[in-house]
């Protein structure tokens, strides 16, 4: 069980989860993500985590309702708990002193991608970081983004903050106004990966991309996240999450990442409609679970208890 330390809004249906995970805490790596799961017959999702506290023992993470189990993990409050978390799990991002680092964040890609930010700045790197959103209500974090930056820039598609239009329009001026980018990571929606890496391959920029969305089971034991990079196949899960944007087929990526989308939205419309049902139902089995480990605690420390007397007559008899 996970307790959830804190639970806030952070953006149009999206939530930011500060949970009890010390052992994850004191192991995370920028880039990396962990599988949760809510109920015992519920899906397996992937999320990046965002930040780590090893002191206090907590990791963030933060999710968008899209989907049947984001959408109840995000009726969740502080108080609740989580049934499973899993991680940390994919191989940490590349942190090298590249010399100028573009960062380009979709929205709640912007979470993924701060830790990465935070450490490439940190060993002397001059991080450029875009952050793209629909409109001024999907724009996250605005003050860590700053922070975690050496230049900061908000793109919207309605001009409602920052500047008006995508990314890869953002990236293209600082290209052109003779700023020599040495690495670009973006993390996002898969056409804007596939448009900065259109961008780049052509200028030989390294670039890499996150592929956490396809990803289903995070063992690489189902195959659902299986990339194609130029003549060979890999899983998102183990393999990365993080691919070089110039040998990934975006083709294969786009039809994989709509092979679930009917039932997804079947199932949510579903959710929808049984939304108070299932969140109480949930709270319910988390209430059992939570007396089931403080039955076996009790347990436990009784038989240790007994044990104790056990070794105090044995050591007084001799």
């Amino acid at each position: 069980m996970y307790r959830i330390i804190e639970a806030r809004t952070v953006g149009l249906n999206m939530k930011q989860f500060v949970v009890e995970a010390p052992r994850i805490a004191r192991k995370e790596r920028p880039g990396q993500f962990v599988i949760l799961r809510l109920h015992e017959k519920g899906e397996r999702i992937p999320l990046t985590i965002k930040a780590s506290d090893p002191e206090a023992g907590t990791i963030t993470i933060v999710a968008q309702s899209i989907g049947k189990t984001t959408s109840l993990l995000n009726c969740l409050e502080t108080g609740d708990s989580i049934l499973d978390i899993v991680g940390p799990l994919g191989r940490p991002s590349e942190i090298e002193n590249f010399g100028t680092v573009a960062i380009l964040a979709g929205s709640v890609g912007t979470a993924m991608a701060l830790p990465t930010a935070h450490a490439l700045k940190q060993i002397g790197n001059r991080v450029f970081f875009i952050e793209g959103a629909r409109s001024r209500e999907m724009v996250l974090f605005e003050d860590e983004v700053r922070e975690a930056s050496t230049d900061a820039y908000f793109m919207t598609d309605d001009g409602s903050f920052g500047e008006q239009g995508l990314v890869t329009k953002k990236l293209t001026e600082l290209i052109q106004s003779g700023i020599k980018i040495d690495f670009v990571l973006a993390v996002g929606p898969v056409p804007m990966m596939r448009a900065v890496a259109d961008l780049t391959r052509p200028l030989g920029i390294k670039t890499m991309v996150s592929l956490n969305s396809i990803m289903v089971d995070g063992t690489g034991m189902c195959g659902g996240c299986r990339v194609v990079l130029g003549n060979e196949t890999k899983f998102a899960c183990v393999d990365g999450p993080e691919f070089d944007a110039s040998q990934v087929d975006f083709d294969v990526l786009r039809q994989r990442n709509a092979m679930y989308r009917d039932k997804e939205c079947r199932s949510l419309e579903q959710f929808k409609a049984h939304k108070d049902e299932e969140l109480a139902e949930l709270r319910a089995e988390l209430a059992r679970k939570e007396q089931e480990i403080a039955k076996l605690h009790s347990e436990i420390a009784a038989t240790a208890n007994d044990a104790a007397q056990i070794d105090l007559e044995e050591k007084h008899y001799v």
